[in-house]
C-alpha cells in the first residue's frame, strides 16, 4: 500500500462522522485494528516497526490515531471472533498479520474497512485479491510466498550440515501453509537423499500436555 493511500484511508474516516456528533463530543481518534495470530510477547519487535512506520507516516498513536490490538496466542480458531470484535468497535483499518489465517478471517469478516493484511502464501490463490498489480476490493498486504523458499533452506541447511542423514522439521498443523510446507521439504530431501521427520505441535496440544 502507498503512504498517501494508507493517509488517506485513516484520515478519511474522521470525516465521515456526524457533525451533530462532533459538535457534543470531542473528536474520536480514527481507530486502527491490529489482529494477529502470534502472541504479543513474541511481536514485539513487529508491533515496534509498525508503530514507527505511522510516525514516518505522520500518525502517532494517541495524538492523531488510536490502535487497538488482539493477539489469537496461535489459537487460529480465535481470529474470527477477534476480527469481529474489532469490527463492531468501528475500526477505519483493519491491520492482518500474524499468520495467514488472520488475513482470511479478516477478509471473511468484512467486504468493506480497508484490511492491509501479511502473509506467507498466495493472496490471489487464497481469494483475498484479485491479482498483484491490481488488488482490487478492500484488501491489500505483502506475502512472503515462503512455502516456495523450504528448497532453499534445506539447500543452506544441507551445505552446512552434508552428512547429517535425518532432517527434522517442526510444523504447526493448524497453520494453512503447514501442508504445503511439508509437502516442498518432502520433496527436497528426496532429491539430497536425506529422511525427513516432521513434528507437529500446536498451541492447543501443547495446553492439553500441561
Amino acid at each position: 500500500m502507498r503512504r498517501r493511500d494508507f493517509i488517506a484511508l485513516v484520515g478519511g474516516a474522521a470525516a465521515g462522522w456526524p457533525l451533530s456528533t462532533r459538535a457534543q463530543q470531542p473528536p474520536r481518534l480514527p481507530l486502527i485494528g491490529f489482529m494477529s495470530g502470534r502472541s504479543p510477547e513474541d511481536s514485539v519487535y513487529l508491533v515496534a516497526g509498525f508503530r514507527e512506520g505511522l510516525r514516518e507516516s505522520g500518525f502517532i498513536e494517541g495524538q492523531n490515531v488510536t490502535i487497538e490490538f488482539r493477539w489469537a496466542r496461535g489459537q487460529y480458531d480465535l481470529l474470527p471472533a477477534l476480527a469481529t470484535e474489532l469490527l463492531n468497535g468501528r475500526v477505519a483499518l483493519l491491520v492482518a498479520v500474524g499468520g495467514d489465517p488472520s488475513a482470511q478471517a479478516a477478509k471473511n469478516a468484512t467486504s468493506e474497512v480497508p484490511i492491509v493484511f501479511g502473509m506467507a502464501a498466495d493472496p490471489v490463490a487464497a481469494g483475498l485479491v484479485e491479482s498483484f498489480g491490481r488488488p482490487g476490493g478492500n484488501a491489500t498486504g505483502f506475502t512472503l510466498v515462503s512455502a516456495e523458499m523450504e528448497p532453499k533452506r534445506l539447500g543452506l541447511l544441507h551445505e552446512l550440515l552434508p552428512h547429517v542423514p535425518l532432517i527434522g522439521a517442526l510444523v504447526n498443523p493448524q497453520y494453512p501453509p503447514a501442508a504445503r510446507q511439508v509437502q516442498e521439504l518432502e520433496a527436497a530431501v528426496r532429491t539430497i537423499g536425506k529422511r525427513l521427520l516432521v513434528a507437529r505441535a500446536s498451541m492447543t496440544e501443547s495446553e492439553n500436555l500441561h
